[in-house]
């Protein structure tokens, strides 16, 4: 297959000069033969990725192999990846901008938040002093 395409490639050259040379008539027999020899590089190409891409599926299946196994043998749980970030913002670069407005109700929006969580810090422990309160203290 390698030799194939070093022929298509080099027979390109080959074929552009000595249509330079002096290689008048036929102009439309080679560019059909240029087309063909385009499509079938372009198809030897894709083949070649296709092959390189399957060998690389094949070994990185062989690597998760070894690596569980590794993790068996020694009782390593397998790290969860976080998927969920990356598929929000694939390029943080490309992100839209916020405007102002939005910015200050984000703001707003934290400062609620930890109001609100402070409230409710304050009403559990109130409730619980209560509790302790009313079990301790006994009417009779």
């Amino acid at each position: 297959m390698a030799a194939f395409v070093a022929k298509q490639m080099v027979g390109n050259k080959l074929n552009a000069v000595k249509g330079a040379v002096g290689g008048e008539g036929g102009d439309e027999d080679d560019k059909e033969k240029e087309e063909e020899a385009e499509r079938e590089r372009q198809e030897a190409i894709r083949e070649a990725e296709e092959r390189r891409k399957e060998k690389h599926r094949k070994m990185e299946e062989e690597r998760e192999k070894i690596r569980q196994e590794i993790r068996d043998k020694y009782n390593i749980k397998k790290r969860e990846e976080v998927q969920e970030a990356t598929q929000e913002e694939p390029n943080p670069l490309m992100r839209k901008k916020k405007t102002p407005e939005e910015l200050a109700a984000e703001a707003e929006a934290e400062d609620e938040d930890e109001i609100t969580k402070i409230k409710n810090a304050l009403d559990t422990q109130l409730q619980e002093i209560k509790a302790q309160l009313e079990g301790k203290c006994d009417l009779q």
